[in-house]
């Protein structure tokens, strides 16, 4: 065996033994915030599942999605010296996600933001003096943020907004064909400021319109940015006990953790990636990978009466990718969002999504495409099935992703094929 197989067996042992320990501190985390919530009783004095009732952090968090118009004037000077615009295209529509809101009271709460446009900015160039032959290129600019949110109810369903803290602006630009840069990479902290009024539907959900800025910025030549929307906000609520009770006679065995051994191959090819990849409900990526192994331990802390269920979930890839045969690994913590579709007498089934996954990869440039850093995103969907009297067996097809979700300029992404996964339960 060479020095680099002696190597790469060394570093897989360690990732190993890394990948069980976060398992095991996740199981005790999720064993010691069972232990400190309240057992539900039903009327025949049986305790029933903690799970069915949404965790106590979990009831005063939120998440918002709102769609609207982006406003960046974005021009020639972005470009290089040595080039001239031709034409300049920029789509207005955009997208803001909060990606996780805490109300501390109903004063104050903190939000982590996502927003960029739904198309990026096109450039079209030509260098200097050639003003026959030009050339297009895209440049893609996103802003996140970490903000407080102070809030003054003005009537029994209106509320007013400030918002501002940190953002983060991230530009990839590109280069022309010889390597050259043309348009510049950017990545810095600036301020974020905005408001909002919000219409209370419910206690669950609400009504707002959104408004934010943020400055421009003369060192990279960054434009501000600006955007107004409308869109709603989703508040997790305790689920009532008589719910609860009802959902008790039903009699369904909801797994409470389980473990999973996977193998993804491009045998089949690319066409579910790529297909809804085109349907924009996930995500693609330059670097193709055509085999791999997954560990997997995922926990589930919340399950609803009827569909609705949130995991926790660890994972280990060891992966080839498809063009120079390079070998890497990663390793992932994720949130689950899980829906419960159906319950029969043989089997359950689920569909799940998961999203931005904190992730661990061990290399960067893959198939000669720059991924970013070493921290990225783990982003999957699978259908899966529980099986067996004691729904003890678990089979599942998973497509998956890693990619930084543009909080770093460089960011070509990984796309993961068709993953068949086995998986046992306890």
């Amino acid at each position: 065996m060479s020095n680099n197989d002696n190597a790469l067996t060394k570093t897989m042992k360690m990732s190993v033994s890394q990948f069980f320990a976060c398992c095991l501190l996740i199981s005790v985390l999720n064993i010691d915030l069972a232990e400190a919530q309240h057992n539900i009783t039903c009327d025949v004095g049986k305790k029933t599942d903690i799970r069915y009732q949404v965790p106590n952090f979990l009831q005063k968090s939120y998440f918002e999605i709102t769609t609207g118009y982006i406003s960046y004037p974005f021009s020639e000077r972005q470009l290089e010296s040595g080039y001239s615009l031709h034409s300049l295209s920029v789509k207005h529509a955009a997208v803001r996600l909060v990606l996780f809101g805490y109300k501390f009271n109903d004063y104050l709460s903190a939000q982590i933001t996502y927003m960029r446009p739904v198309l990026w900015v096109n450039y079209k160039y030509y260098k200097q003096p050639d003003y026959n032959k030009t050339f297009s290129k895209t440049v893609w600019a996103n802003v996140g943020g970490l903000t407080i949110k102070p809030t003054i109810p003005v009537g029994k369903n209106i509320n007013l907004y400030g918002e501002a803290g940190l953002g983060i602006i991230t530009r990839n630009g590109f280069n022309d064909e010889s390597g050259n840069t043309v348009v510049a990479d950017a990545n810095y902290a600036t301020f974020l400021f905005g408001g909002g009024v919000m219409y209370n539907l419910s206690k669950k959900t609400g009504i707002q319109i959104v408004a934010n800025y943020s400055p421009p910025e003369k060192r990279y030549d960054q434009p501000y940015t600006s955007y107004v929307g409308a869109g709603i906000q989703y508040r997790f609520q305790p689920i009532e006990e008589d719910k609860i009770e009802k959902s008790l006679l039903r009699d369904i065995k909801y797994p409470r953790q389980w473990i999973q051994i996977g193998y993804t191959t491009n045998f089949a090819g690319y066409n579910i990636n790529n297909f809804v990849a085109g349907l924009n409900i996930f995500w693609g990526g330059n670097s193709e990978i055509s085999r791999g192994t997954f560990i997997t331990y995922q926990r589930n802390i919340f399950h609803s009466p009827k569909v609705f269920a949130l995991d926790w979930g660890a994972n280990i890839s060891v992966l080839q990718t498809n063009k120079n045969r390079e070998d890497f690994f990663a390793l992932s913590l994720f949130p689950v969002f899980r829906l419960n579709l159906l319950h029969t007498k043989p089997l359950d089934t689920y569909f799940y999504y998961i999203v931005a996954g904190p992730t661990y990869i061990s290399k960067t440039i893959l198939d000669g495409e720059n991924t970013g850093k070493k921290f990225t995103f783990y982003d999957a969907m699978a259908l899966g099935f529980f099986f067996g009297k004691k729904r003890s067996l678990n089979a599942e097809l998973r497509i998956a992703h890693y990619s930084n979700g543009n909080i770093f300029p460089a960011n070509s992404g990984v796309k993961i094929p068709l993953t068949i996964n086995m998986g046992y339960s306890f």
